[in-house]
């Protein structure tokens, strides 16, 4: 397995609306098109209280090149996208790393 570790610094004043289009749209379409999430999360206590953190499970890279790339392309997901950003952007940077467990990790 290979875990996506994902961050979206929102926009100030969006991060209601970016965990929103996550819970009311995306977790569906990426259901869809067979993403699943490993969790997400929002920051309690720290200096990063605009980002919402989430992580994702994958088969292969080529898993997730294949999903990916079928997801951001969907025309559901473009309009999610357009309809959710009309008042702006949601999302001011993204930052992606892909993990492999360690030998000793409790996730495998």
């Amino acid at each position: 397995m290979i875990y996506e570790l994902r961050i979206y610094r929102s926009v100030p004043g969006r991060l209601p609306a970016l965990v929103h289009r996550f819970q009311d749209h995306t977790l569906r379409i990426w259901h869809k098109h067979g993403i699943r999430q490993f969790g997400f999360w929002t920051t309690l206590i720290g200096t990063r209280h605009r980002d919402l953190t989430y992580m994702l499970a994958w088969e292969s890279l080529a898993d997730r090149e294949k999903r990916w790339n079928a997801f951001l392309a969907d025309p559901e997901w473009i309009s999610v996208v357009a309809e959710s950003e009309r008042d702006g952007q949601l999302v001011e940077n993204i930052s992606s790393q892909l993990l492999t467990p360690t030998g000793f990790s409790a996730v495998k």
